[in-house]
């Protein structure tokens, strides 16, 4: 893998990010190679396409920090199809990978291309109008969480009108919200799959997720678990009031659409948390799978379950405790069998334990 400028997303309130950051950079410079620190919010009110040509276009975004900041990193990468390097400084975090002890070992593993590409399904969006916030929100929406993400820009590779809407240059990796802004008003809207009425919702917030993002906001709002290696758009109601309330799943290609109706109040769209703009009633946006996909880079096979289990901090019933304990690998050294040697599976390495 040739890399030619890294760009860095640092978590600026912990001082081991920052130690973190000084030993990539230092890697960068034994190396003769660019590294640019990527400040999202002290540089922000510039649209992610803005911010990586700032930086000179790097193939490589290294984040420093949690989820969050990995979302941060992964909105410029997603721009321009450059990897990203998620370094894990979080608490409960599913998207980063690497300790912060282990960066400079990652990034002899990316040089030395001895590394895996994990891709991740993406989120693009379509709406009635381009999306704006009020100004009387900026303020709301900046408390506690810094300057705000400008406003999305309109994609100029695709068409516009005929009803379809305008096509939005952001993508989401976690999830898409329609949310509520009046405390004690739910929002009224319209649900459709691939075109089709599903039903109108009254609820707190209704989300579409990716197969990623449903260990965020989702699986809060009582959504399932699904693969990040999943093709699927995951549709869920926060606190609706009526009696359908589960999760709808549906193929990549089945968009869904979300459109607030003629006398509901106004709704907020966040894009991987973050506000980006206001829908008033009778406006709409479609969300659908993005052409691009994200590119994280990994060092060792995804353990997805295992950092469920861990992360959750999942428990065994108490009468299967009783009843024994499994191993936490399926014990079984040997290479699998030809009629299932396709399937993705983590077993015991040969020499070891598998109780271990």
């Amino acid at each position: 893998m040739t890399v030619n400028r890294v760009g860095l997303v640092v978590h600026g309130g912990r001082a081991e990010a920052a130690d973190a950051a000084r030993s990539v950079r230092a890697w960068c410079a034994e190396h003769a190679l660019p590294c640019t620190d990527i400040d999202v919010w002290r540089d922000g009110g510039r649209h992610a396409r803005e911010e990586v040509e700032a930086a000179g276009n790097p193939d490589l975004i290294v984040t420093l920090g949690g989820d969050g900041t990995f979302l941060r990193g992964a909105r410029l990468a997603a721009v321009n199809d450059a990897l990203v390097l998620g370094i894990d400084l979080g608490r409960v975090g599913f998207l980063t990978e690497v300790p912060a002890s282990d960066v400079r070992l990652a990034l002899d593993a990316v040089r030395e291309d001895r590394l895996r590409i994990d891709t991740r399904m993406l989120l693009a969006l379509r709406a009635s109008c381009r999306l704006e916030v009020p100004q009387e929100l900026e303020a709301w929406a900046e408390y506690g969480r810094g300057r705000m993400l400008p406003a999305p820009q309109v994609r100029p590779d695709c068409e516009t009108g005929d009803g379809w809407g305008v096509p939005l240059e952001v993508t989401a990796l976690n999830d898409v919200v329609l949310e509520k802004l009046a405390r004690d008003r739910q929002v009224s809207v319209g649900v459709y799959v691939s075109g089709r009425l599903l039903a109108s919702y009254s609820a707190d917030a209704l989300l579409v997720a990716t197969p990623t993002g449903s260990t965020a906001y989702s699986f809060a709002a009582g959504g399932p678990v699904v693969s990040p290696r999943a093709e699927a758009l995951v549709f869920t109601p926060v606190a609706p009031h009526m009696a359908f309330d589960r999760t709808v799943v549906t193929a990549p290609d089945e968009p869904i659409g979300l459109r607030v109706l003629e006398r509901s109040g106004p709704a907020a769209v966040s894009i991987d948390g973050q506000l980006r703009g206001v829908l008033d009633p009778g406006d709409w946006i479609g969300v659908y799978a993005a052409p691009r996909r994200l590119r994280a880079v990994r060092l060792e096979p995804m353990d997805f379950y295992g950092r469920l289990r861990e992360r959750m901090n999942l428990t065994d019933a108490p009468a299967a405790v009783a009843d024994g304990t499994p191993p936490l690998l399926w014990p079984v050294t040997t290479p699998p069998p030809a009629d299932i040697a396709h399937l993705a599976l983590l077993t015991v390495p040969e020499g070891h334990s598998p109780l271990l």
